[in-house]
């Protein structure tokens, strides 16, 4: 999948990063907990949250996630972006909640990571 499908997918603005729509996607996740995020997400990811702070994008940077999406209809301040847009990382926003967003791109054919939660197929 790419970040042009999940654009699509979760009727969300793009608010940095317009020319990576191309770049493939792996795994999403959704959480509000960085500490959650730094435990099972794995590259390649989006990140579905409502946590709007720069803890976010610095969390994304060092896990080499490729997009967040903001969910709720919320967004980031300016220099949030200008940080997403230094890292190279992708801003969506939706006006979906995140367990919908999450549902949404399940349904569609993107799976969360399973590397680190014990599931069956890590």
């Amino acid at each position: 999948m790419t970040i042009g499908d999940v654009k699509e997918i979760l009727e969300a603005e793009v608010l940095e990063g317009g020319d990576r729509m191309d770049e493939h996607v792996e795994t999403a996740c959704g959480s509000d907990l960085m500490s959650d995020v730094l435990a099972f997400v794995k590259d390649k990811t989006v990140l579905i949250t409502g946590l709007i702070n720069p803890h976010v994008v610095r969390t994304s940077e060092m896990l080499d996630i490729t997009c967040i999406v903001f969910a709720r209809g919320k967004k980031p301040n300016p220099e949030i972006l200008e940080e997403a847009a230094e890292s190279g990382i992708t801003v969506l926003a939706t006006k979906m909640t995140t367990y919908t967003a999450c549902g949404e791109l399940y349904i569609h054919g993107l799976p969360g990571t399973k590397k680190r939660t014990g599931a069956e197929g890590a």
